[in-house]
């Protein structure tokens, strides 16, 4: 059997990723795929049998990029208020290039069960949550469970782009001009967290 080329593996991961996570076409076919990948459906089953294999892989893969830099901004030496304005960075940043990519996770947990994610690292989660809660005793954010403000961060960054299909035509807004109120968000974020 002949090897298979790390460049074909890795356009076709891009072009499910993209169909996806980003397009949000979340039950695209191997088919599908496969044409956004510019190949024939048989020579994608060649690298990937089934459609689950392929999935779980662009999405473990996806969840590892995106959990090391979250935890490289949880574990860096920055002041806790400059660590939340990474984390922020680096979750907006993720949510607009692949809106569809939580949804598709929830969908597919609730499809498949909780077999897609795998475990997640808690050094770091919990080095921050000890943070939080140092922050909460100094008095520089509002005490509560440290997990609620963590749940807090995502949940206020995540929800408004998660349901902007939604946001847009309800507030009859066009993409561009929503896409001004999502920038706003993350400094009304930052000033909920914190007393400011």
């Amino acid at each position: 059997m002949p090897l298979k080329d790390t460049g074909t593996d890795q356009l076709i991961k891009a072009a499910a990723k993209r169909l996806l996570f980003s397009e949000g076409k979340l039950h695209a076919t191997t088919q599908d795929i496969a044409d956004a990948a510019g190949m024939n459906r048989s020579a994608l089953h060649y690298y990937y049998r089934t459609r689950d294999q392929l999935i779980s892989q662009v999405f473990q893969e996806s969840m590892t990029v995106l959990s090391l830099k979250l935890d490289q901004a949880m574990l860096s030496d920055h002041p806790f208020p400059k660590k939340v304005d990474e984390l922020m960075d680096i979750y907006l940043t993720e949510m607009s290039e692949f809106p569809y990519e939580e949804t598709f996770m929830v969908t597919e947990m609730n499809r498949a069960g909780h077999t897609l994610i795998s475990k997640i690292k808690e050094g770091p989660v919990v080095s921050f949550l000890a943070e939080v809660a140092a922050e909460m005793e100094a008095g520089n954010i509002e005490k509560m469970n440290p997990v609620h403000f963590l749940i807090n961060l995502f949940s206020l960054l995540s929800y408004p782009i998660i349901m902007s299909p939604l946001y847009q035509q309800f507030f009859q807004l066009s993409k561009n001009d929503f896409g001004k109120i999502l920038a706003e968000r993350k400094e009304l974020v930052y000033r909920m967290l914190f007393k400011i």
